[in-house]
């Protein structure tokens, strides 16, 4: 099969199951919004939070994927097992750090001014969520691991099977029934945990008796750790993971600083970052399989077909950009209209997904991008970068168009005004990044 087969076959088989995943959000969006608008604004704010907390604990692990590939292309499979086992210290101190962000979010909300009639269903939703988050990381890492040896499958057939689990789950615990009261945003928080300890129960399993694991030895004795080995996946991970907390957290303080706006507002962003979050499944599979492969090609010594793979990647990644795109801003009022039924809220929410394809062009650069620069262990220019930009044009440019007036332009005090500075902040990525990636490929051609 071509490079590029290999890649797109790669690449569907992990959007299947990143959107299956994605909708457990998507999922939640549409079943609080039917419940009522409050909740989705409950909703709002509340998932923004978990998932900055666990997309920045995730990074960590999927910065290891390169390693994984690399040792996998140079064919030290019991070296993949030992790293594998030595990454759990590292998920052990995740777990503790992500789960005690969730239990005390007070500062966050209290310093972002949500409204107290929310605060209070944001609280419960993530102190539920807290139960979740071990099992989703460590099923993250697993999923990583299977990215790297290029066998994604097992954790697609996982993702999908999971979903067919969580849709009723999500319906019965928020709109109760059969002796269960109305649980409403914390039933959708409930029904996650019941299904991220079922994935994990499962990936445990498969882990001990597929034979796919079984060359690697993973189900072995947990050596001591080796902080040689901790210290080199710190140095990946840690940057890359604070590098997608920035980008996450960017998203976070939109839902938070928008709340302030009301529940209509609150309601119709959650169906636009949703939205977003959905499209984004696309560039973030073909970054994975592509950096699999990037890196696999690295590992065997062969930087030629690295750098072959990487221009695949991208020629794929932006053909199907412009195709959804175009979907979105033709079909935005149906979208809308399909996440809610408050004709309010889908108005307002069909105008905020304009921006979202627009928005999209710059995802996909910064996804491909970033991938592609931890397969050449890059990793701190990436992260400066997000600072400066998705924080300092992003959201300060955002607050300040929508509160405050930003030059010629007067305080809008809508939604839109922080999509059309994110919009802008993810233009200039888009020109930021490729210069770095390029200059990281041109120094390891040599090699």
């Amino acid at each position: 099969m071509s490079e590029r087969g290999i890649i797109a076959r790669h690449a569907g088989t992990v959007l299947a199951g990143q959107l299956a995943t994605m909708a457990f959000g998507v999922t939640d969006t549409i079943v609080a919004g039917r419940y009522s608008q409050p909740a989705l604004a409950a909703l709002s704010v509340g998932s923004a939070v978990f998932i900055s907390v666990f997309v920045a604990m995730m990074g960590i692990f999927q910065a290891l994927l390169p390693t994984w590939a690399e040792l996998h292309g140079a064919r030290r499979h019991a070296d993949v097992g030992r790293s594998v086992r030595q990454a759990l210290y590292l998920f052990a101190f995740a777990s503790v750090v992500g789960v005690a962000g969730l239990l005390y979010p007070n500062a966050l909300l209290h310093g972002t001014q949500v409204p107290p009639a929310l605060q209070d269903s944001v609280r419960q939703y993530l102190a539920v969520l807290a139960l979740a988050l071990p099992p989703a990381l460590l099923f993250r890492m697993f999923s990583t691991l299977n990215q790297s040896l290029g066998k994604p499958k097992l954790v697609t057939w996982l993702q999908l099977g999971s979903l067919l689990v969580k849709i009723p789950l999500s319906v019965w615990f928020v709109f109760g029934g059969l002796g269960l009261p109305a649980g409403g945003v914390v039933g959708c928080a409930w029904a996650s945990v019941v299904v991220n300890w079922m994935m994990l129960t499962v990936a445990a399993w498969l882990v001990r008796h597929d034979p796919l694991y079984r060359p690697y030895a993973i189900w072995g004795a947990i050596e001591r750790p080796h902080w040689p080995t901790i210290g080199e996946f710190a140095r990946l991970g840690i940057p890359a993971g604070l590098s997608i907390m920035v980008e996450v957290t960017s998203f976070t303080f939109m839902a938070l600083l928008i709340a302030r706006q009301g529940t209509l507002p609150a309601a119709a962003h959650q169906v636009a970052s949703n939205m977003a979050a959905l499209l984004y499944m696309v560039p973030l599979s073909i970054a994975i399989a592509t950096s699999a492969r990037v890196s696999y090609w690295i590992g065997a010594g062969d930087g030629g077909k690295a750098r072959a793979s990487l221009r695949t990647g991208f020629r794929i990644g932006f053909s199907l950009c412009f195709t959804l795109v175009a979907t979105v801003l033709l079909a935005r009022s149906g979208i809308a209209s399909i996440y809610s039924t408050d004709p309010q809220v889908a108005a307002l929410a069909a105008g905020l997904l304009a921006w979202v394809a627009f928005f999209h062009f710059g995802d996909t650069m910064q996804a491909l991008c970033v991938f592609m620069l931890r397969c050449y262990r890059v990793t701190i220019a990436p992260l400066v970068a997000y600072c400066v930009v998705l924080w300092g044009v992003g959201v300060v440019g955002g607050y300040q168009l929508a509160y405050r007036g930003l030059g010629p332009w007067p305080a809008l005090n809508t939604p839109s005004a922080f999509w059309m500075a994110a919009t802008t902040a993810l233009t200039l990525l888009a020109f930021i990044l490729p210069l770095i990636l390029w200059r990281a490929v041109r120094r390891s051609a040599p090699a």
